[in-house]
């Protein structure tokens, strides 16, 4: 019923049929308290799937503007309670003779000041969100993830498509493809914006990357067109919105989802007593704050941040300066550097030149306070996050190569001093493998996207052509056939299919494959091609539907299905009847229970076809009923159909009625628990020695017979050659 009404005032909330859309993002409800992302995000989520457009552009966007308000009245409650005098942590704690009066003297100080920051908190909490508001508004680990990956920008930008506000659409795909810059599907939605007449350059607008970024870019473009004067004023707002972002970070810090993270990745929660739980809430606020110099540094959808950020800045503010004859303001900044790097020959050269122009002493010359507290500050709490390494145990990866060596105890400098050498941002970090190996081998081998999950009238579908060249479809054709002709028992062992009585199923491993090979009865060519395209789908899978979440190979099947001839007549049945990859559908009531005996640790399919010259054997999704037909796929050579493995994405097999259907059969995984072991089995075999004397065939020639091949076999071990039998 709350879901209900919440759904209804938003669609109150909605501006009228034609009118003008808010620039950005505006708040739909000015002053009202934040209500709960997650349930806002969830109550989107279920009125996109039913297609109920405007109301999903409502929740959506009201739970981005409520995560938004609910982060920006927790710092707020912080920033203003850290004011309050009697809630200030003492800033000296007397000195003590002894335990007895070391006790007496600093604890009732600290802890009366706790308990008065905690009240004012809990009091400024429940006037701005309401009572019980700072526990209710909790957001948890996973929708936290989502929208660090932009998730709902991906539903937005489809949503405003389907309700025709294209620029809108636009401005919401790019920023999620900001994030995600090796998202295949966005990247085409992209283009396809790009070509729709109503969309303009302007439209491609990113909502949520911090303004630093845009001021840090503009003023090292100037920068580099030697137009110093215009530069300063951009260089300097980056700095004072890199300070500003890391501030509201390490405010973040000391919010329960921060506590619940660390207790969630720690997989341990509170321990010991009362001191023991205070050091290890507030190492972990510390290991928090220090994590925030890295996260404002790393732009969004980059997985390194931009080294010494804030040093490097500043050189370039005292350089700027400098240029236009701004010498005191140059030599602010100069000695600023100083502080992160104080023995800087450049900086120190710089310092030296600056104070020769301008003749005479300038005693008042110092470095930025704002810098000169930040600088302070970060050395304080490395020096409490070193001891707490030393002689608590705690973990620590100091985020700055500046940090003195005098602050590391003595016992930690070698060990850090190796971690230091193998920081991955030092250098100009790779591209991720994924996105480099799509774009220089499968794109540069035609692959294209043919249809979309919009066009295939569902969720997270594609069919893609030209993963195979004809060449290579007829290794593997081949390589099925004589896998059969050699008696291979793998899968359903050539005999009638499990699924319909009028056709016959043959499967072959990548195993058995391999064992074949070596055996002489296949060729080794075949079973080496069948490896390398398991894994070409794998990754072009990954890369489409999965960047940031490494996917696994779960099990790969080539099968082949052949009509049995004289059995077609009055046929009614289906090749594969309808169902889903991970859970066991239930068509009377639309669900799809994700228990055995479905493969429940499935997330991505893939079909990979190798022929067309048969009869039947299109594949098509359905609606959860298992009747309704939402699209229909027809195989062909290299024609890729990817899907994800849910309820979502019902599917089945019309009849083959004629000729011998091929395919490869591959199910991807997020957990490497469950990757195919006989994957790297068949690889290692595939990759032994040959015997002295055996040919290597090369990747393309024409594929052997297979009677010359077994009779090779023949010749050399004097009997033919065994095959062990698949369970």
């Amino acid at each position: 019923m709350l879901r209900l009404l919440r759904l209804l005032l938003l669609l109150l909330l909605l501006p009228p049929p034609g009118s003008p859309e808010p620039p950005g993002l505006a708040l739909l409800s000015p002053g009202a308290p934040p209500q709960a992302p997650d349930l806002l995000y969830a109550d989107g989520l279920r009125a996109y799937a039913a297609g109920a457009w405007a109301p999903a552009v409502a929740l959506l966007r009201e739970a981005l503007r409520s995560r938004v308000a609910l982060g920006r009245t927790r710092r707020d409650c912080r920033t203003r309670c850290a004011a309050e005098p009697g809630a200030a942590l003492p800033a000296l704690l007397p000195a003590a003779p002894g335990p007895g009066a070391a006790r007496g003297a600093w604890e009732p100080l600290l802890l009366r000041a706790a308990l008065r920051r905690a009240e004012c908190l809990t009091q400024c909490a429940a006037r701005r969100l309401g009572p019980g508001g700072a526990a209710r508004l909790r957001v948890g680990s996973a929708l936290r993830d989502a929208f660090r990956r932009r998730e709902p920008y991906n539903y937005l930008q489809r949503a405003y498509y389907q309700l025709k506000k294209l620029d809108l659409a636009a401005a919401a795909a790019h920023t999620f493809f900001v994030a995600n810059p090796t998202h295949l599907q966005m990247r085409e939605d992209m283009a396809k914006y790009r070509r729709m007449p109503g969309v303009r350059p302007q439209s491609f607008r990113d909502l949520e990357t911090p303004p630093y970024w845009a001021a840090y870019d503009t003023g090292l473009e100037l920068l580099g067109r030697q137009e110093a004067e215009l530069a300063l004023p951009r260089l300097e707002e980056a700095l004072q919105e890199s300070l500003a972002q890391m501030e509201s970070c390490r405010a973040g810090c000391e919010g329960p989802e921060e506590q619940q993270r660390e207790e969630e990745e720690e997989g341990t929660g509170s321990q010991g007593g009362l001191y023991e739980a205070i050091a290890g809430h507030w190492i972990r606020v510390l290991q928090c704050r220090q994590r925030c110099v890295g996260d404002t540094a790393t732009r969004p959808g980059r997985s390194f941040p931009v080294p010494d950020f804030l040093p490097s800045q500043l050189r370039r503010l005292h350089e700027a300066h400098a240029q236009v004859g701004n010498l005191s303001q140059a030599v602010e900044n100069v000695l600023s550097v100083l502080l992160f790097y104080p023995e800087d020959e450049a900086a120190q050269k710089a310092l030296d030149r600056y104070q020769a122009q301008l003749g005479e002493p300038r005693p008042g010359l110092v470095p930025r306070e704002d810098i000169r507290r930040f600088v302070l500050r970060s050395l304080g709490e490395k020096k409490q996050l070193y001891y707490a390494m030393e002689h608590l145990g705690a973990s620590f990866k100091d985020p700055d190569p500046w940090t003195p060596a005098a602050f590391i105890p003595e016992a930690l400098r070698e060990k850090l001093r190796e971690d230091q050498e193998k920081r991955p941002w030092d250098h100009e970090p790779p591209q991720p493998k994924p996105s480099t190996h799509w774009k220089d081998v499968l794109l540069l081998e035609g692959v294209t996207l043919t249809q979309d999950a919009r066009q295939l009238n569902g969720s997270e579908r594609a069919v893609l052509d030209g993963l195979l060249t004809p060449a290579e479809c007829g290794v593997l054709l081949q390589l099925a056939k004589d896998a059969a002709e050699a008696g291979a028992r793998s899968g359903y062992r050539g005999r009638r299919s499990p699924h319909t009585p009028h056709e016959r199923f043959e499967g072959l491993t990548v195993l058995k494959a391999a064992q074949l090979a070596r055996a002489g009865a296949v060729g080794g060519q075949g079973a080496q091609l069948l490896l390398e395209v398991s894994e070409r789908v794998r990754t072009l899978t990954q890369a489409y539907f999965s960047p940031e979440r490494p996917l696994h190979l779960s099990f790969t099947h080539l099968v082949c299905r052949s009509a049995i001839e004289g059995e077609q007549a009055q046929r009614m049945d289906l090749s594969h009847p309808v169902h889903a990859d991970n859970c066991v559908l239930d068509p009377d009531t639309g669900e799809c229970w994700r228990e055995p005996p479905a493969y429940t640790y499935r997330d991505y399919s893939g079909l990979l076809y190798l022929n067309d010259d048969f009869q039947g054997g299109d594949l098509f999704f359905t609606e959860p009923n298992a009747l309704t037909v939402t699209a229909q796929v027809r195989p062909r050579c290299g024609r890729l159909v990817a899907f994800s493995s849910g309820g979502e994405n019902p599917h089945g097999v019309w009849a083959v009625t004629r000729g011998r259907r091929c395919a490869l059969a591959l199910w991807h995984t997020w957990a490497p628990e469950h990757r195919e072991q006989e994957w790297t089995e068949a690889k290692e075999l595939l990759q032994e020695p040959e015997e002295e004397g055996e040919e290597t065939p090369s990747r393309d020639p024409a594929p052997e017979p297979p009677s010359r091949r077994r009779q090779r076999a023949q010749d050399k071990a004097g009997k033919p050659p065994r095959v062990r039998e698949e369970l």
